[in-house]
């Protein structure tokens, strides 16, 4: 007890700041949504229609560089500062190389969103903001390497540090460039999109300071020897990490192809429908901090050879993941009706507003036991164990979660709540083999 007590305290420490730095991301965005509603309601409906756009090749990306914390903190745990160092010169590489087509397809979005199907001034407003938010892309991955490398060696409070500060710079840049203050030209979305490149630019820059010249990173000497290429460390990256970026587009289309299905029923359904991914969405970015935490922890064993630590880690990190979507769920269920209305407004209607709050109840399994996927996918990155996973992914939602969605909501007539026990399902069974997987492994392990 005492060792698992001594653990709990281990993750704790090292989860707050990274749930607090995924908290400051989602102020970040909601800020931004806030200040480019002012400009006109479709400025707001493109600029998120191109959120989601470009976050679909970015998510590639950001998958693949999430496998550097389980590596860099394998070696971490082995003492080995050298590979440490290589985990992340090929993340800040991969970051780079990424950068390009992603951005390449940004600048072509208007086409692109013109062939699904978008109206045509919805796709040259989302253009607009996306002229100026393309360029993110490589500043934005070099910092998440960045990022993964800090929490790695156990320190990541300069990541957080960094982005609340980024936060009330984000909103005045984008007040300055939007709305054309202080005699800068009023650009409107791609003013928008412009002042969020230039803060990811911003933290990028403050990150690699840290990384480079502080205490205790500069002892890894980041910088050295960046210009050499090794494929030995870029193809452990690739093994490791392409598995999470495929895991992670399954998981978008899932919602995605559910968000069809609540269309098919009503518009009533739709917008209820989305106010719950959008909370599920946002718990999902808190819970990934804890998923951090575990894979760094659980990499920390595995790279001493201490099986039993790994368990220790795991399970610490699933208690406070536990307790912590408990938690929120509960408020959100006590709240429901107060917060449906802050996304709807009080002009909504009351069949709309208590459907969606009716959706948070059926939902609250999902909220759960996401957090428990997310800290056990963790706990198998930081063993190196990707690939199963992913075919757990696509078992639990693809083959179980979205067939019953669709028959519960639109065969039974259960609507949209019987879409959400369709995920809810899905979700559940996708945890269970999870945390089965890592029993697994361990036990083979030990």
């Amino acid at each position: 007890m005492h060792c698992l007590a001594v653990e709990l305290g281990e993750i704790a420490k090292l989860a707050w700041p990274m749930v607090l730095t995924q908290v400051g991301q989602i102020a970040m965005m909601s800020t931004d949504l806030a200040l480019i509603s002012r400009i006109s309601a479709e400025a707001l409906a493109a600029a998120a229609l191109a959120g989601r756009f470009y976050l679909i090749s970015f998510a590639f990306g950001a998958g693949l560089l999430s496998a550097i914390a389980p590596m860099a903190a394998r070696a971490f745990g082995a003492n080995n500062l050298a590979a440490v160092r290589g985990a992340l010169r090929m993340g800040l590489w991969a970051a780079m190389i990424l950068s390009f087509p992603i951005i390449a397809v940004a600048l072509r979005a208007e086409q692109i969103l013109l062939a699904l199907g978008q109206a045509p001034d919805v796709a040259r407003l989302a253009q607009q903001y996306l002229f100026g938010l393309g360029f993110c892309a490589a500043p934005a991955l070099s910092f998440l390497a960045i990022r993964s490398f800090m929490g790695a060696v156990n320190r990541p409070q300069p990541v957080l540090w960094i982005t609340l500060s980024a936060t009330p710079l984000n909103a005045l840049l984008v007040y300055m460039l939007a709305y054309g203050k202080l005699g800068l030209p009023r650009l409107d979305l791609l003013g928008a999109g412009v002042a969020t490149t230039l803060v990811n630019c911003s933290m990028f820059l403050a990150g690699l300071w840290f990384a480079a010249l502080r205490r205790p990173f500069r002892d890894y000497h980041v910088l050295a020897h960046l210009w050499r290429f090794d494929w030995r460390v870029m193809r452990k990256l690739i093994a490791i990490g392409v598995p999470i970026s495929m895991a992670s587009w399954i998981e978008s289309g899932l919602f995605w192809a559910t968000s069809l299905l609540a269309g098919l029923i009503s518009t009533s359904a739709l917008a209820a429908h989305q106010i719950a991914v959008q909370i599920a969405a946002i718990l999902f970015m808190i819970y990934v901090g804890v998923g951090t935490a575990a894979a760094v922890r659980v990499g920390y064993a595995a790279g001493r050879n201490d099986i039993a630590g790994a368990k220790r880690a795991h399970l610490a990190a699933m208690l406070i993941g536990v307790v912590i979507a408990a938690s929120l769920t509960l408020a959100l269920i006590a709240a429901r009706f107060e917060i449906v209305k802050l996304f709807l407004g009080r002009s909504a209607g009351e069949a709309t507003t208590g459907l969606a709050a009716e959706l948070l109840v059926v939902a609250a399994t999902l909220f759960i036991t996401d957090a428990v996927q997310c800290i056990a996918a963790g706990g198998l990155r930081g063993l190196k164990d990707t690939r199963m996973p992913l075919l757990f992914a696509i078992i639990g939602w693809w083959l179980i979660g979205f067939p019953l969605s669709y028959w519960l909501g639109l065969k039974a007539c259960l609507g949209a709540t019987g879409i959400w026990i369709g995920l809810s399902t899905g979700t559940t069974i996708y945890a269970a083999l999870l945390v089965l997987r890592f029993r697994s492994v361990t036990r083979r392990a030990h």
